[in-house]
């Protein structure tokens, strides 16, 4: 079957079987886990030990990331250290719990499908 033909519901379910595969021992992670190896991957340093203050950043990375196709951010360049910096461009709309977190699960669908990942 066409991958444009899947929907977002099969879409999400072969993203977490990716990372239930390739990053745990076959359990399905959460959102923030994939936020979390998203960041690394931006950040492009491969497998190392991050500090905590790293942590938070690596998660800000994939979250400007992932939502920079939705117009939220654009990314502005490296700083003297090779980490990505965004700009940001516009407040995200006032959403419940549930929104955010449909609106993250599109935001990495989006992330896989732009880098054909699928």
């Amino acid at each position: 079957m066409s991958n444009s033909l899947l929907t977002s519901k099969e879409k999400w379910q072969l993203i977490e079987q990716f990372f239930a595969e390739n990053f745990t021992d076959g359990e399905t992670p959460d959102i923030d886990t994939m936020l979390f190896l998203i960041g690394v991957q931006e950040l492009g340093k491969g497998k190392k030990r991050f500090k905590k203050d790293d942590k938070l950043n690596l998660l800000h990375i994939a979250v400007c990331r992932i939502l920079e196709p939705f117009g939220y951010y654009r990314f502005d360049g490296l700083d003297k250290d090779g980490w990505p910096q965004f700009e940001f461009l516009e407040p995200l709309p006032e959403l419940k719990a549930n929104e955010q977190s449909l609106l993250m699960k599109q935001a990495i669908i989006q992330y896989f499908e732009d880098r054909e990942l699928f």
